[in-house]
């Protein structure tokens, strides 16, 4: 397994994501991909499964420090009492007496920002969570939470696939130490159709999945999320670490990004994007 390196957090590149997995998908695929080598799972409290990923982990038969697990705040959380009073929920269903990242989920206007931060630093300091961190946050507002935090913040988690160029993030994020941790890296199954990826796919014997996830890790302080809810692509996905693409292939999947190319974008969640 490959690591970043932010801001004092060392993470797995590679992390399982289990956004839009039922309990029972949960409890097929997550024992198995940490039997296989995963050491970083992803949920969140919005998703409703944090309950079914902490009996996976237990499950796994895999110690809990030897894995990095994340979840995330959900906006109508973000008031300090009920902030504080979700993450020992969180932490109950998990099973476990701390996260190593704790994320706010979606920007959120309603409560001030250094409210949320403040909460955020309250937890850590408390002992139930080991980093912080944002998700979904522009570069306005990442800029923002890095200044209000005592503690750092260590990741950003945002869409990010070959059809999004997020040049302009990854730069603010780098310039504060920050990785950037990519969801959505599949655009929703856009890529699978895509000649580009397919013909570099070939070249290298392997598939579409594994080059966007190579491309992504490949890139300078960044974080790929996958996720499958099938047993045999696991195998698959973490199967990424013993290739590498050209600078040519990177270039072309860099290529492929284009202004409409944005998926994830809820009103009433989203921010202004760069």
């Amino acid at each position: 397994m490959q690591y970043v390196n932010a801001n004092g957090a060392k993470i797995p590149a590679l992390g399982f994501g289990t956004y839009r997995m039922s309990d029972a998908e949960v409890m097929n695929t997550v024992p198995h991909a940490l039997q296989l080598g995963f050491r970083h799972v992803d949920t969140a409290q919005i998703y409703g499964n944090e309950a079914a990923v902490g009996e996976a982990i237990a499950a796994s038969g895999v110690a809990r420090d030897d894995i990095f697990l994340t979840t995330k705040v959900w906006v109508d959380k973000y008031r300090h009492d009920a902030f504080l009073a979700s993450v020992d929920e969180s932490l109950a269903k998990l099973k476990t007496d701390h996260v190593d990242l704790l994320l706010l989920h979606w920007p959120n206007s309603d409560v001030p920002l250094a409210e949320q931060i403040g909460a955020l630093n309250a937890v850590r300091q408390a002992g139930k969570v080991r980093h912080i961190g944002v998700s979904n946050f522009n570069t306005a507002l990442l800029r923002e939470a890095v200044r209000l935090s005592d503690a750092p913040i260590v990741t950003n988690q945002v869409e990010y696939h070959p059809w999004l160029d997020q040049t302009p993030l990854l730069t603010a994020a780098r310039e504060a130490g920050v990785s950037l941790t990519a969801y959505y890296a599949m655009a929703d199954g856009k890529v699978f159709a895509e000649p580009v990826l397919k013909e570099i796919a070939a070249a290298h014997g392997k598939t579409v999945a594994q080059i966007v996830l190579r491309w992504i890790v490949q890139q300078d302080g960044l974080i790929a999320l996958s996720k499958t809810a099938t047993q045999s692509r696991v195998a698959e996905n973490l199967d990424i670490f013993g290739f590498d693409l050209s600078a040519d292939d990177m270039a072309a999947i860099h290529g492929l990004a284009r202004p409409d190319g944005r998926i994830v974008n809820p009103a009433g969640l989203a921010p202004k994007w760069d």
